[in-house]
Parts: C-alpha cells; structure tokens; sequence
C-alpha cells in the first residue's frame, strides 16, 4: 500500500515527491557522491523521476 501511494504522490505532487527524494538521499550512507547527483538530477524529470527512485534505486520518499 505504501508503495501505491508513493507512486501515486511522485506522479501528481512532482515538488514534494522530488523534495522527499533530496531529503533521502541526503542520509543515505551506500551511494557515493556520484551516484547522489545523478539520481538528484533525475529526480527533476517530471512524473517519472522519484518513481524510478523508489523501483530501481532502492529509495523511499519517507
């Protein structure tokens, strides 16, 4: 359920989903600086970029 409404959150509250995602990956200890900037940059793509985040990036947005 929690994954639905994360889905659901990046997909039409793009801002706040990309914030939530900046804040986690500010904490996160297993990804190297790099990888960070990467995937804070896309965070930016609209609608897409925080749901890639959670599926494939091993992320959560709280």
């Amino acid at each position: 359920m929690k994954l639905i409404l994360e889905l659901v959150l990046s997909a039409i509250l793009h801002p706040i989903a990309v914030i939530l995602m900046w804040i986690n990956l500010a904490g996160r200890t297993d990804l190297g600086r790099v990888k960070k900037i990467l995937w804070a940059l896309l965070g930016l793509v609209w609608g897409i970029g925080p749901i890639l985040y959670v599926l494939v990036g091993d992320g959560v947005l709280w």
